[in-house]
Order: C-alpha cells, then sequence, then structure tokens
C-alpha cells in the first residue's frame, strides 16, 4: 500500500531522481521558467518550494541545507539574493504550471513550470470590492422608477 508515500517515482533511481530534481530546479531559478512534463513538473514544483521556504529564512545554515540539496552555487545566491526576498509576505504558491497539451512522439502531458511574479494582494480588498457591485445592483432599479413618473405626467 502507498500510505503517506508522497513522492513521484518518474521512472529513476532515487540517486538519479535527486539529481534530475536539483537540475530542473537550479534551471527554473536561473531561467525562471521551464517546460517538462507534468508529473516532473508536479515534482520539481514541491522541492522548488521548500528552497524557497528554506531562502526566506536566510541565515548561512539555511544557505548550505540549499547548497546540499541543489547543488549549484549560483542558483543558490540567486535564490537567497533576489528570489525567496521576493516571496517574503506570500505563505506558499510560489510556482504555477501551464498545461501545453501533449508531446508528439510519446504523447506525454507537457507543461511549462514558472515562478509567480505577481504580487499578492491583501484578502480586505477582495472583501471591499464585492459590496460595490452590490450596490451597483440596488441603483439599477431606481434610475427607472423616474421614468415611471414621466409616463405618468404625460
Amino acid at each position: 500500500m502507498r500510505h503517506r508515500v508522497h513522492t513521484f517515482k518518474v521512472g529513476r533511481s532515487s540517486a538519479h531522481r535527486r539529481a534530475m530534481l536539483a537540475n530542473m530546479v537550479s534551471s527554473l531559478f536561473t531561467n525562471g521558467q521551464i517546460q517538462t512534463t507534468l508529473v516532473k513538473a508536479k515534482e520539481a514544483r514541491r522541492f522548488a518550494e521548500k528552497l524557497i521556504t528554506i531562502g526566506k529564512k536566510g541565515d548561512l545554515h539555511r544557505r548550505r541545507l540549499a547548497v546540499a540539496k541543489l547543488r549549484d552555487k549560483d542558483a543558490v545566491k540567486l535564490l537567497f539574493d533576489e528570489i525567496a526576498p521576493a516571496y517574503k509576505d506570500r505563505n506558499g504558491g510560489y510556482t504555477r504550471i501551464l498545461k501545453l497539451g501533449v508531446r508528439r512522439g510519446d504523447a506525454a502531458e507537457l507543461c511549462i513550470l514558472q515562478l509567480v511574479k505577481e504580487q499578492l494582494e491583501p484578502k480586505a480588498e477582495k472583501k471591499e470590492a464585492a459590496p460595490k457591485a452590490e450596490e451597483v445592483k440596488t441603483e439599477e432599479p431606481k434610475a427607472e422608477e423616474p421614468k415611471a413618473e414621466e409616463a405618468k405626467a404625460e
């Protein structure tokens, strides 16, 4: 049974899988987005979001943990200096997956894994926007009432 087993094996040994994910995520950090299969992207997303959370702490111990996992010092420097500080107010959801369709040769689902660029909006602003829509609905019947009064006057 696969209870509490949260990993995609992707048809590789564990060492090959770790190396592949490290290479994919370092490419994601340097380029901003990568194109890959859907299953690989879902596993790389888990790995990348954990590394960004580690990068948000920013101390020396976390930097050494990131180098041990990512194996690319330039990508770790980019992660700690630029990427992680951009997400300091965000509690997860640093990446997105955009589906592209199937690959022609083997019909594997392709997708783009990319870092989210836009800033997170506070929830209070969204709640304020909803009453404005209700106010517009209540104003429409008021506009019709003067027309009825004009028709009675004629």
